[in-house]
């Protein structure tokens, strides 16, 4: 499968309302992909075990204690390995896919998982080790507050959270160049880089195979609509959640499990070595927008929902009353619900 659920397990109306899941085709109801597990972390001295993506982190969520550069970050992680640091020398700079495994969709300030066992997390941004392929002088980072994920300038001062280990249920970024602070390539061996190392689930290949107007994802099991925009225009998050229940009323495609994908299995689209659209090379999808829509609300502001913007591979959140962003059916080809 190589994607997790959100850890959303409540639903909201479009005004922020809590209200019962069932019927509402929202994430919470759904709860679609990896459970967590339970418990989720197993604390081993002052290193962290992440039980769902086997990720070991440093307990202390600000080990540095004062935001860096990039450059930075990764020469602190060097220091680390250099100097064994809790008795290992493999430490890195997570990448993007890796830093978000973290991020709890109910919760905030910080958006971890409750009962976490770490020490001093930040409300604000880590960096991550993957550049950001609309300009490689920028880096892709995550923000402990609200779980938001865009990307800075290297230059830029953030914090950094190292781990080590290498993921399960986590695909790969797709990144496979290294570049340095001013978005120049480089050498990936030694760079500490997420294009050095390629982490995570790889690719099959060829990723997509599609029939009869539907994609299947090789990389999640995932089922996608050919037309991803089958609306034709741009909805509300309340149109969009409708637009899902009236293809399942349809059995489009022979499937009665349509569903408005969850934040996670819209970013497992994502390919970090391409922009505009952030969609893997060669993708067989037609009418490509900017922004979509997930089924997962923001526990940050309940009255906003999470949006995948695939131009940049970014995500963020829109106003759910708002006919700003489009709808992506997702599907799979299990048992329909």
């Amino acid at each position: 499968m190589n994607y997790y659920s959100t850890g959303q397990e409540k639903c909201y109306d479009p005004r922020g309302h809590e209200i019962p899941c069932q019927g509402s085709g929202q994430d919470g109801e759904l709860k679609l992909g990896l459970p967590w597990p339970e418990p989720r972390f197993a604390l081993r001295g002052d290193i962290v075990e992440d039980r769902l993506t086997d990720l070991h982190w440093f307990r202390d969520a600000n080990p540095n204690t004062f935001p860096v550069t990039w450059s930075e970050a990764l020469e602190a992680i060097a220091e680390l390995n250099r100097n064994r640091v809790l008795g290992h020398g493999d430490w890195r700079l997570p990448n993007r896919r890796e830093m978000r495994s973290l991020m709890s969709y109910r919760n905030r300030k910080p958006s971890l998982p409750e009962g976490h066992p770490f020490v001093n997390p930040f409300l604000g941004w880590y960096w991550t080790s993957t550049s950001s392929a609309i300009d490689p002088a920028y880096a892709w980072y995550v923000h402990l507050e609200g779980a938001r994920m865009f990307y800075g300038r290297k230059d830029q001062y953030y914090l950094f959270w190292p781990v080590r280990g290498k993921p399960i249920n986590l695909p790969r970024t797709g990144q496979g160049n290294c570049y340095d602070a001013g978005g120049r390539e480089i050498p990936c061996t030694g760079s500490g880089q997420d294009g050095e190392f390629h982490l995570g689930a790889p690719w099959p290949e060829p990723r997509f195979e599609t029939r009869d107007g539907l994609v299947r994802d090789r990389v999640t099991d995932l089922i996608w609509l050919k037309n991803s925009d089958p609306a034709g225009h741009l909805l509300d998050w309340s149109e969009a959640l409708k637009l899902i229940a009236g293809l399942n009323r349809e059995r489009l495609g022979g499937l009665a499990n349509w569903s408005l994908p969850n934040i996670n299995q819209l970013e497992s689209l994502v390919d970090c070595r391409q922009a505009q659209p952030a969609l893997p090379n060669g993708h067989p999808f037609e009418n490509v927008r900017e922004g979509y829509w997930s089924s997962t609300t923001s526990f940050f502001e309940t009255d906003w929902a999470w949006v995948l913007y695939l131009h940049k591979g970014a995500l963020g959140v829109g106003f759910k009353n708002g006919a700003t962003f489009h709808a992506w059916p997702v599907a799979s080809e299990g048992p329909d619900r």
